[in-house]
């Protein structure tokens, strides 16, 4: 098995300073009011579309240290035919690749969610999206490997 190099340390380790404000809004996230394993799950389904494997790796340990179950875990990447998730879970994970269309974020998946969370909790949802695709980009362009932050 071949063994992945970084290319350089995370950028955000690399610049102390950019860690503290980068934590707290991550730590923000959680007073949208959508329960931490929804969150986590959004995390960890971003992060599997993103191909970010630090992301996946820390991402399952953080939702199963939150209480979710490594049947639930194992089978968000086919959510949609698995029976393990809650209407509002669905709604959550439903498509985080909003890059590769003219509608980033088509009418039917807003509305989905929005019948299931408040604004407060629809930002919430957003906030982790676009954190987790931002952390996504700094382990994918300095190619960090997973465990890396163990």
């Amino acid at each position: 098995m071949e063994t992945l190099t970084a290319r350089m340390p995370n950028p955000a380790v690399l610049i102390p300073e950019a860690m503290k404000p980068i934590r707290a809004l991550f730590g923000s996230i959680s007073g949208g009011g959508v329960p931490e394993t929804t969150l986590e799950l959004v995390h960890l389904r971003v992060s599997q579309v993103n191909g970010c494997s630090p992301c996946v790796d820390g991402g399952w340990r953080k939702a199963r240290k939150a209480g979710e179950t490594d049947e639930r875990l194992f089978a968000v990447a086919a959510w949609r035919e698995a029976p393990y998730y809650t209407e509002a879970e669905r709604a959550a994970v439903a498509d985080p690749r909003h890059r590769h269309r003219p509608d980033p974020v088509p009418d039917n998946i807003w509305d989905a969610a929005a019948r299931h969370y408040d604004e407060p909790g629809l930002a919430a949802l957003i906030l982790m999206i676009a954190t987790t695709n931002f952390f996504n980009r700094l382990n994918v362009s300095t190619r960090q490997p997973a465990g890396a932050w163990r």
